[in-house]
């Protein structure tokens, strides 16, 4: 499927060595665990800040195109923080990495860019390279749900007993 096993990479239980390696890992995955709460919980504070900055800056109560941009920024900063969280944990209680959601995390940081983009400070190249790696997620994305739902089993189909 489409996981990356440690085991299958270090072979935990055979060298002493290793073993004492990926404990020290894992303990600096918890470490970046805890971090990334803070980071979630300071984004939020940020998404605050932001919103009261805009809303108290002449004309009052009032968004323009830019302050919508800037708040649209920081909310899917804060959601992109939560997926890298989210693939953090997973690492932690599967000890695999899941090709899926590290895809869709990288999708979303993706779809920030474009919604908070400046093409006035952004030539032709770099949108269109912006296009490209959106393209190419999308279909590894693509690829691995059609992958996971080839190999998920079917349901028993309802009998027509009439």
């Amino acid at each position: 499927m489409f996981f990356t096993d440690k085991s299958d990479l270090c072979q935990t239980g055979k060298d002493p060595f290793i073993r004492l390696l990926w404990s020290v890992v894992r303990l600096m995955v918890r470490i970046l665990a805890v971090l990334m709460t803070l980071v979630i919980i300071w984004g939020i504070f940020d998404v605050v800040y932001v919103l009261y900055q805009r809303m108290t800056t002449p004309p009052m109560y009032l968004l323009n195109i830019n302050d919508i941009l800037a708040t649209f920024g920081a909310f899917m900063a804060v959601l992109i923080a939560i997926e890298i969280f989210a693939n953090i944990v997973i690492y932690l209680e599967s000890e695999m990495i899941h090709v899926k959601l590290v895809l869709s995390t990288a999708l979303m940081a993706a779809a920030r860019k474009v919604i908070v983009l400046d093409f006035s400070v952004n030539n032709h190249l770099q949108v269109i390279s912006l296009g490209v790696v959106i393209l190419a997620l999308s279909i590894g994305y693509w690829l691995i749900r059609k992958d996971a739902a080839r190999a998920a089993p079917e349901p028993p189909a309802e009998s027509d007993a009439s």
